[in-house]
Parts: structure tokens; sequence; C-alpha cells
């Protein structure tokens, strides 16, 4: 059983997925949390592709047994580079099985990630869940305080900013942030398909940014179509028949005949780090982290860890989690991981949206060598799936050769 002994109080602002995550898991270690916002939307119709690392927090926290049945397994991600340009890359196909893996992760749909979050937290005792926005933060040298709408307050020894892009809590830290607005905008949606995915996610490369297919149980799987953004008012604004023939024409038939399903969102891109992650008494966690784009399911995946490594240092810090030397732990720990996945996202992305030629060969060579050299390949999907271990598997076998 958890111990609270010693443990100070910690405050999460913000009830996406990234702060219900983390109000679960700072209770389960044992501190008293206070989590501030209100219900997430559930209409969000979204999906989220999680990795078997943080599947495995899921199942700590006694939240992914019932989400099981409404996933689907991702054994296959491919990329097709379906740009109309002069250098282009031979398709990449990584299978879970080449790591020793069943899987890379699941799939879920929002509508139902997020409600199973929201009932474990409103379930547990040793969460407080004030169903309020934060309207003003006082950060002193003891304690962050939070003025909710409702005219409450709440302090803690730490507070913890999963209030998303814009993050009030980052800006009352004082911590800058480097922003890049992108001429894109994702389109998302859920279709079914004639033919089976067999757990095959396909990420198609064009000159506007990546057409990504995620399976979803049956023959069903969601869609992030990024375009120019008045293209995606254009797509989103055909009827279903236009929009379907659309998407099966972009896919190139893959799965037959598409049909899409009610309900389109857009969402405008752009890219934000943080020059900290942590300051006064608040650690950054989720896209108040780092915003990218949608490019190699890795967004909730990192924020996942971001909240893992903060409680493994607030462990170590349990009378004081939001003292100085604790954020210092917590931003040296996070700022490798953080820096190289967003950074080779941004990059990914912006040689998608050059017309250069250096752009497209680099893009082209780095591809073709993921392609054809198992080796490389292997690392790429272990580091993928834990930061890490694809250098821990080379020195592995390198230890392995020098004791034979």
């Amino acid at each position: 059983m958890p111990d609270n002994t010693a443990k100070a109080p910690v405050l999460v602002a913000g009830t996406g997925p990234a702060g219900l995550v983390a109000a679960l898991g700072f209770a389960h270690a044992g501190f008293p949390v206070t989590l501030a916002g209100p219900e997430a939307n559930a209409a969000d119709g979204r999906t989220t592709a999680l990795m078997n690392p943080a599947l495995k927090v899921l199942e700590r926290l006694g939240v992914l047994e019932d989400l099981r049945a409404v996933a689907a397994p991702l054994k296959v991600m491919r990329i097709v580079d379906a740009t109309r340009r002069l250098i282009r890359s031979p398709v990449v196909t990584f299978r879970a099985s080449e790591i020793d893996e069943e899987q890379f992760g699941l799939n879920f749909p929002n509508t139902v990630l997020n409600p199973a979050l929201a009932k474990a937290v409103a379930v547990h005792p040793g969460i407080e869940w004030r169903k309020s926005l934060v309207e003003t933060w006082s950060l002193d040298a003891d304690a962050a305080t939070a003025r909710l709408t409702d005219g409450t307050t709440a302090s803690a020894s730490l507070a913890v900013a999963a209030d998303g892009r814009l993050s009030p809590a980052r800006e009352a830290s004082g911590i800058a942030t480097s922003k890049r607005p992108y001429p894109q905008a994702a389109l998302v949606l859920n279709f079914t398909h004639r033919t089976d995915h067999n757990f095959t996610s396909t990420e198609f490369h064009t000159e506007t940014g990546p057409f990504t297919q995620v399976p979803l149980p049956g023959n069903r799987s969601s869609l992030v179509w990024v375009v120019e953004p008045e293209t995606a008012k254009e797509l989103a604004a055909l009827d279903d028949a236009s929009l379907s023939l659309r998407v099966e024409e972009r896919m190139q038939s893959m799965l037959g005949r598409v049909t899409v399903e009610p309900g389109r969102q857009i969402y405008p891109l752009s890219a934000a780090t943080p020059l900290r992650f942590a300051a006064k008494r608040i650690a950054l966690v989720g896209e108040a982290a780092h915003v990218f784009p949608p490019i190699g399911a890795q967004g909730l995946n990192l924020g996942i860890r971001d909240v893992d490594d903060l409680i493994g240092v607030a462990l170590k810090n349990s009378s004081d989690p939001g003292a100085a030397r604790a954020l210092a732990a917590y931003d040296f720990k996070r700022r490798p991981d953080i820096l190289a996945r967003s950074g080779a996202v941004n990059l990914l992305n912006m040689s998608l949206l050059s017309d250069m030629l250096p752009a497209q060969m680099a893009r082209s060579a780095g591809l073709s060598l993921l392609g054809g050299f198992a080796p490389l390949r292997a690392f790429f999907m272990r580091e993928g799936l834990r930061p890490g271990s694809g250098f821990a598997a080379i020195f592995g076998g390198l230890g392995e050769q020098v004791r034979r």
C-alpha cells in the first residue's frame, strides 16, 4: 500500500489525459493530490496510440484492463512516400516481432480513454478533484497557490502544469517558450474499410504533411490527415461520399472501399518548446512541456514519460517535491528525451514541407537506410518504445560477444 508519511501535497492543473495520469500517478505513489479542472470534453473524436511502456503505466494505475477490449493492437508500422517529388523514399516497414515484441502498443478512442481515466480519478480516495479552472497563480518560496474560478484556493509544494499548450501555469512561472506556427492543419476522423488492416498503421508522407491511418477494432481505422488549413476546411465540408472517395484515393485503395464516419475535427499545427521544464514550484508535463506535429505517435507517450519521471524525482524529494533541487533534477532528466523527440519530429515535418533537394535527399537517404539495414531499424524501434533501450541492446549484444 502507498505510504503517505512525510509526502508533501501535489496540485495538478489540467484534466486532459496527461493531467489525469499525473493525478493518478502521484496518488498511487502516496502523495495527497488536488486536481484542478473541469471534466474533459466527451466529444473528442480523436484516438491515441499508446506504446507498451505507457501501457505499463496505465496497467500499474489499474485502468488498462477495462480498455483492452476497445483498443486495437499496433503490430506493424509503415512509412510510405506518397510525394510526387523528384527524390522519393522506399517503403519502410517496422514490425514489432523484429524486436521480440507482440505489439508496439494499442490505439484507443479518446471517447473511451479519457472517461476511463476520469472515472479512476473520481473514485480514488487520495485525490480531491476541484472541477474549476485555475484563475490565477501565486508562487512563493514555500508553495504554489492556485485561485480557482469558483473562488476557492489550493496550495501545494509542487504544481504539475498539465494545462495544455497555452499553459497559464507555465506563463505564471516565467518560463519562456520557443514557438513555431506551421502552415498546416490536421483533419481528424474515423472510417470503415472493406479490407482487414491486419493491425498495421500506415503513415503516408505527402508534400503537406503526413496522412496517417491507425487501426481500430474491426475493419475500422482512425485518420490524421495533415494539409494546408484551407484544404482542411474544404475537405471537412465535403459530403460523406466525396470525402470517403478522397480518403480512399489518398491511401491508394490500400484498404479497399472506405466510408467515413460522422464527426470531423480540425486542429491547427504548431511547435513549442519551453526553455526550461520546471521553475518556481511548477513542473511542466504533456503539451505544456512540448508541442509538435502528429508524426510517429509521440505526443501522449512523451507526456506519460514526463509524469513518470516527475514522480520518480518527487519520491526522492517527498517532503518537498517542488524545491529548487527537485525541479532542477526533473529538468535535467527530461531535457534529452523531449529535445530529441520533438527535434526529430519537427525536422521530419519540415523536410516534408521543403522543396529543396538537399532536404529531400537527406530524408530519402535516412529512410532508405532504415528500410535496408535491419540492425538500425531495430535500434530505432527500440528507442521509439523506450529511450535508451536501443543503446542497451547494442551494448548488451557487445557484452555477450565479449563473454563468449
